[in-house]
């Protein structure tokens, strides 16, 4: 078997991790107990760019049961737990290739290893191996099923693509499904970013001003729990909607250049480039912290910082690197910049991406139904995909709701009746 990890001696502890993981998600069991009985993705090769995490392994693992050939590749070259990598290489026999720290060449090497696998099914967290795909293997273009895409960077890259006509097989935007974005980017990014600044900084937030760059799903989840730690919140924002939403939920809300000159924590959340910027450095507080629990690097001007300092210090603490500027402020950048939740912590807890993970294999199983009657587009599953897989983690956590009767399922489908 073909494969580039860490360590293949990490896998013990990498396989009490996976099974730790694996009993906080119930709903991808299931699956997985059905996929090995009715093997629907028999005979499909499939390619995996996604943080190597003990729940992406249980993802990938889900996926092998159902009769998939897979690899799994990096998603961001500092999200891999080569503990994890190891143990599926040598206890599940699926071939990795991600290395945490490795460098950008080994990244796309990475990439191309799991592109070499000839897929018929992809999966991404951010698009860059369908991108790739899409750049440089064109005789891959006409045996690609489908893809399915885990983040909201990947998503508005891939509509992209779908409107400049490059795109050249159907994509799921599994992200948009609400069994995800609603749950796994709120709930999931709100903890985890909090628990890799703390990781990284040993900081107490009570007290603290905390600004947060965007209030989509994942900002307004990570606003919500700074908030609750004690944090005195301030949203930065350029959609007037979102703006007014968090300015309604009781958080300040002002222009970048005016938060940052209070700022004790500034974290980036909005999927775009240079959201802090060298006007930005120049007027933040000696001592503040900056991450990014966005996608890409690319949210923090990194290359503007470095222009700035007459100094740099890396690694004064794990997973921050020291700024010294020319007054003698010192600015302290996390995970280098990258994502902050998965480079200084664990990313997401297990339960909150059982629902996504579910989300992804339920995608893979509808790609092949659909074999042939999907367009080159971007697509949303269908709801009573989402409802499934709603009311299996529902069941899990002992819950049960209320059905329509059918008088009222008759007056919400008609208009005769009025008040």
């Amino acid at each position: 078997m073909n494969y580039d990890i860490k360590d293949i001696n990490l896998a013990d502890i990498g396989k009490k991790r996976i099974l730790w993981a694996d009993k906080d998600m119930p709903v991808l069991r299931k699956i997985r107990e059905r996929f090995e009985k009715e093997k629907p993705l028999d005979g499909i090769k499939m390619s995996c760019c996604l943080h190597v995490t003990a729940e992406t392994a249980n993802l990938v693992r889900t996926l092998k049961a159902g009769g998939a050939d897979v690899v799994l590749c990096a998603s961001n070259p500092l999200s891999t737990q080569d503990d994890v990598a190891a143990s599926l290489v040598r206890d599940f026999q699926i071939p990795v290739f991600a290395i945490k720290g490795e460098d950008n060449a080994t990244y796309y090497k990475h990439i191309k290893s799991a592109i070499e696998h000839s897929p018929n099914i992809t999966m991404d967290d951010g698009a860059d191996l369908v991108s790739e795909i899409l750049k440089n293997y064109p005789e891959l273009h006409n045996q690609i099923l489908g893809s399915m895409e885990e983040t909201t960077t990947g998503v508005i890259r891939l509509k992209a693509m779908e409107k400049d006509g490059v795109l050249k097989f159907p994509v799921i935007a599994v992200n948009d499904v609400q069994t995800k974005f609603m749950f796994d980017n709120r709930y999931g990014t709100g903890q985890s970013t909090l628990d890799g600044i703390i990781r990284a900084t040993d900081v107490l937030l009570a007290g603290k001003v905390f600004v947060v760059a965007g209030y989509g799903w994942c900002g307004r989840g990570l606003a919500e729990r700074a908030r609750g730690m004690g944090a005195n919140v301030i949203v930065t924002e350029v959609n007037p909607i979102r703006a007014l939403e968090a300015a309604m939920d009781g958080f300040r809300v002002m222009p970048m250049i005016e938060a940052v000159k209070q700022a004790d924590i500034v974290c980036t959340v909005t999927g775009n480039i240079h959201v802090l910027r060298k006007e930005h450095f120049e007027v933040m507080k000696n001592g503040c912290y900056i991450c990014n629990s966005g996608h890409f690097d690319v949210e923090i001007d990194i290359p503007a910082l470095e222009g700035l300092a007459t100094e740099i210090n890396k690694n004064v603490r794990n997973f921050v690197d020291e700024y010294v500027l020319k007054d003698g402020r010192k600015l302290y950048l996390l995970a280098e910049g990258r994502l902050v939740n998965l480079g200084a912590a664990e990313g997401h807890p297990a339960n909150v991406m059982d629902m996504s993970f579910a989300t992804q294999a339920l995608a893979s199983e509808y790609v092949l139904k659909n074999k042939g009657e999907l367009e080159n587009k971007v697509y949303v599953l269908p709801k009573e995909v989402e409802d499934e897989i709603a009311y299996t983690k529902l069941d899990t956590m002992g819950i049960s709701i209320d059905k329509l009767t059918d008088e009222q399922i008759e007056y919400l489908s008609s208009w005769e009746t009025g008040t």
